[in-house]
């Protein structure tokens, strides 16, 4: 019995084929910039990472710059939408809280060369000036102090706080635990440190903020009585 024909692929589009070929590129910007940095990359390193023509680079990055900005976009909108979809869930404070950080972590475990990429080329580097970072960041902060505020209202969260410092806290400690794997400081290829850092990044940003009580003022002491200065002591003479 003959077998039954199978139907002719349908030819890409020239955009398909370009959407593809500039994902290819900016793939092969993310190896060349989490081996040598920004400072050590060149576009020819790209493009030979890539396998395409020196030139097709330039076709759809006018410069390294460009090409660090585009890097950081396409690997933030990704992370940004998959922390956002956690700020939105309903639940509790600590629960959303463990699932952002679980998020960032497996982001690592998933594309290391892309995170260290993110936090050492565009957030340590000065390179980095080539990116916005600043309003990207700006983006994942506002959304996640409302998540304080309403955590807040709910009574999940001390009212003395300010959501704002939270939320920056929270990213600043995911942060820094994933700098220590990106900087080698810890083995980023025991997978079981991961699971191990992601939770004490987590307890400790829990227990340090929902157990925070409000600082007392310090009481103000009285003043310290000034004694006038002694007399010198004569030596004494004997008679």
């Amino acid at each position: 019995m003959a077998e039954k024909a199978q139907p002719a692929k349908k030819p890409q589009s020239r955009a398909d084929r370009e959407a593809d070929r500039r994902r290819v590129i900016l793939r092969a910007a993310v190896e060349v910039f989490s081996r040598k940095g920004y400072h050590g990359c060149r576009i020819q390193d790209v493009a030979k990472e890539a396998g395409v023509a020196y030139g097709l680079v330039y076709h759809y990055f006018k410069n390294k710059d460009e090409l660090l900005e585009s890097v950081f976009a396409s690997g933030w909108h990704g992370f940004l939408g998959r922390v956002q979809a956690e700020i939105l869930r309903d639940q509790h404070i600590a629960a959303r809280t463990r699932a952002i950080v679980h998020v960032a972590f497996e982001a690592y475990r998933r594309d290391p060369r892309a995170v260290k990429v993110l936090i050492l080329e565009v957030g340590r580097s000065p390179a980095g000036g080539a990116v916005n970072r600043g309003s990207a960041f700006s983006e994942v902060i506002v959304a996640a102090a409302q998540m304080f505020e309403e955590a807040q209202r709910r009574g999940e969260l001390p009212a003395h706080l300010d959501p704002t410092l939270c939320a920056t806290m929270l990213f600043g400690c995911i942060e820094m635990g994933l700098t220590s794997f990106v900087m080698g400081i810890v083995d980023k290829r025991d997978d079981a440190a991961i699971d191990r850092a992601r939770d004490q990044v987590t307890e400790t940003f829990l227990h340090g903020i929902t157990g925070a009580q409000p600082a007392a003022a310090a009481p103000a002491s009285a003043p310290r009585a000034v004694e006038p200065p002694s007399k010198p002591r004569l030596p004494r003479t004997g008679h």
